[in-house]
């Protein structure tokens, strides 16, 4: 019986791997169409959307049962509900990539402004983020996870650069103006993916050393530690 429910989160985990392989392949192909200037690839990120969307639905159904049916305990209960939401999160990351296409489309209307040099690193850096998560999900690496949660300072700021240069770009020159709104569109779909790619890896972290890390990266605190210096649940002495 327990081999028998171990092959089935197997069966989970290779699902939901199939959708982080699909997801950061969607991810180069937008950002590969961006910079050549093509919407080439667009039926093929269509096809590998609807697929991540049919594993998300497969990956739920099968969440459901296993809770229902099996009541697992501690270690895979955790995993089961960490599945789901990173499932989620995947789902969403394969949609800002439709969108980095589909806001190309209005892009390509025009020349280009200049030389794209941070939305190419941020694209980079999101689908590296992406690669790390799904490895330190497999390996139940922590660390790794953590280097994934310091790694989004820099997509902000590259998002944070081409915000700051499109607007007084459009500011200098109105022709600009729906060019420049598609690049700050573009940039804000990548800054997303980023969020997601840390989402997962705080499902990581939670999966492993059962600590709730959201909204505490990025305050002074370390993953699973409270502003106070003590680990969360441990008493304040209040």
């Amino acid at each position: 019986m327990k081999r028998h429910f171990d092959e089935e989160l197997s069966q989970v985990k290779e699902k939901l791997l199939k959708m982080g392989a699909n997801a950061e392949k969607m991810i180069h192909l937008s950002a590969k169409d961006l910079l050549a200037r093509t919407e080439s690839d667009r039926a093929e990120l269509e096809r590998l959307e609807k697929e991540v969307n049919d594993l998300e639905i497969e990956i739920d159904d099968r969440v459901v049962k296993l809770i229902a049916l099996r009541q697992p305990m501690a270690t895979d209960l955790r995993f089961l509900m960490m599945a789901s939401r990173i499932a989620g999160e995947l789902e969403r990351i394969a949609d800002q990539s439709i969108n980095i296409i589909e806001t190309t489309h209005w892009y390509l209307a025009g020349p280009p402004l200049k030389p794209i040099v941070d939305l190419p690193l941020m694209a980079e850096i999101v689908q590296e983020q992406l690669r790390d998560t799904l490895d330190a999900f497999v390996r139940q690496d922590v660390a790794t996870a953590r280097r994934v949660l310091e790694s989004d300072d820099k997509v902000d700021a590259c998002n944070k650069r081409i915000f700051d240069e499109m607007i007084s770009k459009m500011e200098k020159d109105p022709q600009t103006v729906i060019r420049g709104v598609c690049m700050v569109l573009i940039s804000r779909n990548l800054e997303r993916i980023g969020d997601h790619a840390t989402n997962i890896a705080e499902e990581v972290i939670y999966m492993v050393e059962a600590r709730d890390v959201r909204h505490h990266h990025g305050d002074g605190t370390q993953p699973g530690e409270r502003k106070d210096g003590k680990a969360f649940g441990q008493d304040s002495g209040d």
